[in-house]
């Protein structure tokens, strides 16, 4: 099961975009505890400058019996002063006694933001061509059905509105629906060198 949790996330600034993942284990019996943990962690990440938002995957086949935590900056000087915080370090003190902290960290930027998948154990970033040619074809197809739903219904709006719900709707489909699913079932094809080269 996925949450997410934070600012709901528009169209980015350039492509500076940032998201980091780290992983906990849960000792038996504290799981009501990390619960809270998480609640109050996440809503303190969520008062930080750049922050959109804390995607939360809870334990499963793909996680490896995991919580593994997404988080979503908009630089890499947010992120970074998020994870020097001493906010976030009070918090992960309080996690002592209530889960482990996995050593494995992954992170990306800009294209690689699209293609997460957060349940490798292992970091792994597709080719940049392979990239290119998956969000070619998935902007053109979601806003080419877009403007042919929408068209008829926003034509009264100016050109600038027009555009702004487009692509609004064009990144939150793209960032928890679209790019999420296809990352998963192409992730054979994309993933295929990264596999390799990692034995």
């Amino acid at each position: 099961m996925t949450q997410h949790t934070g600012p709901t996330p528009g169209p980015t600034r350039g492509t500076d975009t940032v998201t980091f993942s780290v992983s906990h284990t849960v000792y038996p019996g504290r799981e009501a505890d990390y619960e809270a943990w998480l609640r109050g962690i996440t809503k303190v990440a969520a008062h930080f400058d750049g922050q959109q938002g804390v995607s939360i995957l809870r334990p499963s086949g793909l996680s490896g019996g995991r919580y593994i935590l997404i988080y979503r900056f908009d630089t890499q000087q947010h992120a970074h002063a998020w994870e020097q915080s001493p906010e976030r370090a009070e918090w992960l003190v309080k996690l002592k006694g209530i889960a482990q902290i996995d050593p494995d960290r992954k992170s990306a930027t800009g294209l690689e933001v699209w293609f997460d998948l957060p349940e490798a154990k292992q970091p792994a970033q597709p080719p940049r061509h392979k990239m290119a040619v998956v969000l070619i074809a998935v902007i053109f197809s979601l806003v080419f059905a877009l403007q042919a739903l929408l068209g008829p219904h926003i034509q009264p709006l100016p050109g600038w509105a027009q555009t702004l719900l487009i692509v609004t709707l064009q990144v939150l489909a793209m960032t928890y629906v679209i790019m999420p699913t296809l990352t998963s079932l192409l992730q054979k094809w994309l993933f295929r060198k990264a596999q390799r080269a990692g034995g």
